[in-house]
């Protein structure tokens, strides 16, 4: 039963990632990964939040690592941040490598002093 929790949370996440980029992609006309990014936070504020109540077992199987398994995208933010470098755009790379990691921790943080004043 877990398993189906775990694939219907995917289910969920991974289309909402990827029209979460579509939409950022095209309202900022930026090469910038502002959408990798976007969904990397919101799913770190999720899991902290999720982690802190504590979840466990259905809860945290179809939203922690069905969900936001699939909203957040490590792979993607590697191949972006690469992807800048070999472009020749290395501040933007730095910014976006640094920047992900500083805000999904962040966020995480956020999100379990949220759940804990629950």
């Amino acid at each position: 039963m877990t398993y189906l929790l775990v694939a219907l949370g995917a289910a969920l996440g991974a289309p909402l990632r990827y029209l979460t980029d579509r939409v950022i992609r095209a309202r900022t006309g930026s090469d910038f990964p502002w959408g990798t990014l976007a969904v990397n936070v919101a799913g770190s504020a999720l899991l902290g939040f999720l982690a802190a109540l504590p979840a466990d077992g259905a809860p945290m199987a179809l939203l922690g690592t069905g969900f936001c398994g699939a909203l957040t995208t490590y792979s993607t933010f590697g191949y972006e941040t690469v992807r800048l470098v070999t472009e020749g755009r290395r501040t933007r790379a730095a910014l976006n490598a640094g920047g992900s990691v500083a805000a999904g921790l962040t966020a995480a943080y956020g999100g379990a002093l949220l759940a804990t004043w629950i």
